[in-house]
Formats: structure tokens, C-alpha cells, sequence
């Protein structure tokens, strides 16, 4: 295996020191519980592991150790060990999927992005995934060797949370159901952030309104003068389409980029009917229609071979200045039925856990609106885990990142659920994070009383396909006992790889 270019490794500035027993007693975790949540070192350090050092981002903790290379999957991956070791280690799942090859400063970038859990104390590591792409289980194996490649070098730590923000929170649900249950004794908990927790089939059905809807009001993604094609394919698999070319597209229909009062009356028009209709907001708009071109292109023609997951016979739209004009019109689109079930078998959520699972989201996110929490809840409860499951709402409203303050809560509230069986609740972490945020400084949001709607009252339900889970545990072992089901990635290895 080929090793990334080895550094002497860096030591980043010392964070402040905060009030552990005062964050400990907020969150109701008992002195058994201290020394989990990080009071003192449990843990040495093996002085000269046997990893390729490397620099860390500044952001870290002075004393901190880094190192990357790669997997032997060929994705890459990074580590940080902190000089004050709590024991904990915490595997980071990413968001995404990026398309194209892995990327070799993913995992340096997310490190900086949550150096506040090394700040916290706990080790850290995080693979890139072997490539770029849809596959929630390619993404789930690649963590579980990452962590696999951790416990090597530095022995088994005392706890192991898994952490996953945006995609990665389905890649880390999906993880624990397929590496977390009894006996494997791999994660002793869990913590997804702005989760992708509606799965891949009901989780992008709504782009699928978003292009038919889009395109009924436009009718420039394709163009009449161009080769028209199933809007479900996101793209012809031949296109040269660029971001730049969409975002053209998209401005030339709606105006989204100009001022309100520079916006035509059909761009107000058309604008007002999309997001209205698919009820997304206008700083998103882009993002989640690029995901619909590209992202769709790369699930149907790369991991389905042009077979389309997606549905929205028998949906009725409305919201707009005209419902019945746009339902007569709007394309319609029947899932082939083995394409929909590969997507399910890799990325829906059985709900079945047997871990504790915490999951913290913003409010307001844009990308990953929080009734996906719903779905989550719904599947959980239904699978009879719900006493595994603690939600907690943030009045956020970004998506790719939270307040450090939450972060710190959230992690420790979970270690401390873990290690002193302390279980949380919305109001005992309210009630922790200002004694951490007097480390951090980026403020308490947490609204203990916020309960998300249904997720069918964010994304127009697909007529027999509305209970939860979308893939129950005896399904998908079902499935899986057959083979051959599922996004197949076992040939897919990083091209760069020596």
C-alpha cells in the first residue's frame, strides 16, 4: 500500500481549559461518569505508531498528533490523536458524495471542520471513501476500515462514537446497522448531525419534483433545442454540462442570483411557483437542483446502470398559481422496480439499532430539512428501538456545519450516556452547553420544546410508500441473502492507488 508523504507531526495551539464538572452535572452524568467524559488521560499514546506523520490543521490542540495515508480500500484517511487522550475515539463518516476520484484533502479539511471534538479529548479518524459517488455501504465499509486501521496502530480505545453530518449521517445510521449490533462490539454510540436520515429512496424523491416541477415552469434544463431525455437520469451520460452552464440556466428562469426588484415578473413568477411547490428555500435552490443533475446522473448511469430508483406517479402537487394546470402537465415517471430496490437495499434505514444513537439538527437547514428526523424517529420506533434514540433541534440554520458549543454537548452527552448509562434529554443538554460554549464561544441553541412535522408534510408522499422504515431488517437480510442486490462497489478502488 502507498503511503501519503510523511511529516513530522505538528502541535497545534492549546485550547482553554474549561468547567468539566459543571458540563458533567448539567447533563446529569454522575462522578463514574467523569473521567469518560474527559477529566483525565485513560489512555497512552504508543510513542511511534506506525503511521506516515503529518502536519495538523492549526485549529487542533497543542500536542496533538496527525497522520494519513491510504486505505487499503485506496480511499484516504486521516488521524488525530490529542497529547491528553480521553480513551474515546470518534469515527467521522463525511457528507456528499463528492463526484470523481477520492479526495485526498477530504478528511484533513473535515478534521479542521470538528477539531472541537479533538479539543474535547477524543481521538479522531475519518476515511475519504475509495471513490467519489453514491453508495452509502461502500461509504459505511470504507469507515469501518478506517476504524479497523485506528485500533491497529494505536489498540482498542475504551469508548468508539460514530459521527456522521449531512450524507454521512446516512452512511453512519447505516454502519451501525451493518457493523454496530450485539456482539460486534465495534461503536458503543452514535451521533449524526443534519442527517440524510430519510434514506436514498424517500430522501431524493423530492429532487425528482424539483426537476419535473422546475422544468415545467422553465423548460430549459434540457432546452427544446436540445436532445430531450427522462428528467430522473439527472443527465445524459455523455453531457458536458458544467456547474457554471446550470447556474446560467437556472438565473436565466428564476433570476435567484439578481435582487428581488431586478427579477422580471415571469422570474418572480416562476421562482415564487418552484419554491413553493417543493418547498425548498431560494439560498438552496441551486445546490439542490445540481444534486438533481449531477448527483442523479451519477446514481442512475454509474451505480444502477440507467435504471431509474425514482417516482412521482400518483403525486399531487400544489403551491402553486395554477395546481391543476401544473398536475396536467408536469412529467410523470414510473420506477423500475429493481433499480428502486438496489437504491433501498443500499441506503434506506432499518431502524435497527442497538446502540445509543443521538441526533442533533438545525432547524432551519436548508439542504437537509429537519423533518427528515421524523423519518429517523418513525423508523426507529417501528423497528422497537426507540429507547436507543435521543433527538435533540438546534435553532440553526446552516447545514454543512453547528455551533462548537453544540458539538462539545452533544458529543459528551453521549459518552456520558454510554459509559454512566446517564441517558439525555433536549433539556439536559440545553441545560450543559453554556458551560462549554464559555470554551468556545459560538453560542447555545438548543430549543428542548421543537417537535419536527411528518416528513410527508415536507415531501409529497409516494402512493404506497409510506410507512417506515422503507426497508425493514427482515427485508434487507432477506435481500442480502440472495446477493447480488444493492450499488456493488467491491472492484471500485481509488485510481491513484500504488
Amino acid at each position: 500500500m502507498r503511503n501519503a508523504r510523511s511529516l513530522t507531526p505538528h502541535r497545534g495551539p492549546r485550547i482553554r481549559a474549561r468547567n468539566w464538572m459543571a458540563g458533567a452535572v448539567a447533563l446529569g452524568v454522575g462522578l463514574t461518569g467523569l473521567a469518560a467524559l474527559g477529566t483525565t488521560p485513560v489512555a497512552a499514546v504508543p510513542s511511534d505508531p506506525d503511521l506516515p506523520g503529518v502536519d495538523c490543521p492549526e485549529s487542533l490542540p497543542a500536542g496533538t498528533d496527525c497522520y494519513s495515508g491510504i486505505q487499503p480500500s485506496g480511499a484516504y484517511y486521516s488521524i488525530a490523536v490529542p497529547d491528553d487522550w480521553n480513551g474515546g475515539l470518534v469515527v467521522h463518516a463525511h457528507g456528499g458524495p463528492g463526484l470523481g476520484d477520492a479526495d485526498p484533502d477530504r478528511t484533513g479539511d473535515d478534521l479542521d471542520r470538528w477539531s472541537v471534538m479533538v479539543s474535547e479529548g477524543y481521538a479522531w479518524v475519518a476515511s475519504s471513501y475509495r471513490r467519489g459517488g453514491y453508495g452509502a455501504q461502500m461509504a459505511a465499509a470504507d469507515t469501518e476500515q478506517a476504524r479497523q486501521l485506528f485500533v491497529d496502530a494505536f489498540g482498542e480505545p475504551a469508548t468508539t462514537i460514530l459521527h456522521g453530518q449531512s450524507w454521512g449521517g446516512d452512511v453512519a445510521a447505516k454502519t451501525i446497522e451493518l457493523y454496530g449490533q450485539p456482539g460486534a462490539g465495534r461503536y458503543d454510540g452514535a451521533l449524526m448531525t443534519n442527517g440524510v436520515l430519510g434514506g436514498g429512496t424517500r430522501g431524493y424523491d423530492y429532487r425528482l419534483d424539483l426537476r419535473v416541477v422546475y422544468q415545467h415552469y422553465c423548460g430549459n434544463h434540457p432546452r427544446p433545442s436540445e436532445p430531450q431525455y427522462e428528467l430522473w437520469r439527472g443527465l445524459p451520460a455523455d453531457s458536458s454540462m458544467t456547474n457554471a452552464d446550470l447556474r446560467r440556466r437556472v438565473q436565466e428562469c428564476t433570476g435567484y442570483e439578481s435582487a428581488p426588484a431586478d427579477r422580471t415578473p415571469q422570474q418572480r413568477q416562476n421562482l415564487a411557483n418552484i419554491l413553493s411547490v417543493v418547498q425548498i428555500p431560494e439560498r438552496t435552490l441551486f445546490s439542490h437542483l445540481k444534486f438533481a443533475t449531477f448527483t442523479f446522473r451519477d446514481i442512475v448511469h454509474e451505480r444502477l446502470d440507467d435504471r431509474n430508483p425514482f417516482t412521482n406517479r400518483g403525486v399531487r402537487y400544489s403551491g402553486s398559481d395554477d395546481d391543476r394546470a401544473l398536475n396536467r402537465a408536469v412529467a410523470r415517471y414510473d420506477a423500475d422496480r429493481a433499480a428502486r430496490r438496489d437504491l433501498s437495499f443500499d441506503s434506506d434505514l432499518t431502524g435497527e439499532i442497538s446502540i445509543p444513537v443521538l441526533t442533533m439538527h438545525a432547524i432551519d437547514d436548508p439542504t437537509a430539512f429537519v423533518e427528515h428526523e421524523s423519518a429517523y424517529r418513525a423508523s426507529v420506533t417501528n423497528a422497537g428501538n426507540a429507547d436507543h434514540l435521543v433527538q435533540a433541534f438546534t435553532r440553526e440554520r446552516e447545514h454543512s456545519t453547528l455551533s462548537a458549543s453544540g458539538y462539545a454537548t452533544a458529543v459528551n452527552a453521549l459518552q456520558g450516556w454510554i459509559t454512566a448509562g446517564e441517558r439525555p434529554s433536549p433539556r439536559t443538554l440545553a441545560d450543559a452547553c453554556p458551560s462549554y460554549d464559555e470554551t468556545y464561544g459560538q453560542g447555545c441553541f438548543f430549543d428542548p420544546s421543537f417537535r419536527p412535522d411528518s416528513y410527508f408534510s415536507r415531501v409529497s408522499p409516494r402512493p404506497g410508500h409510506t410507512r417506515w422504515p422503507a426497508i425493514t431488517q427482515r427485508q434487507f437480510e432477506a435481500w442480502q441473502a440472495v446477493g447480488g442486490i444493492g450499488i456493488d462497489f467491491q472492484d471500485d478502488r481509488n485510481a491513484g492507488e500504488g
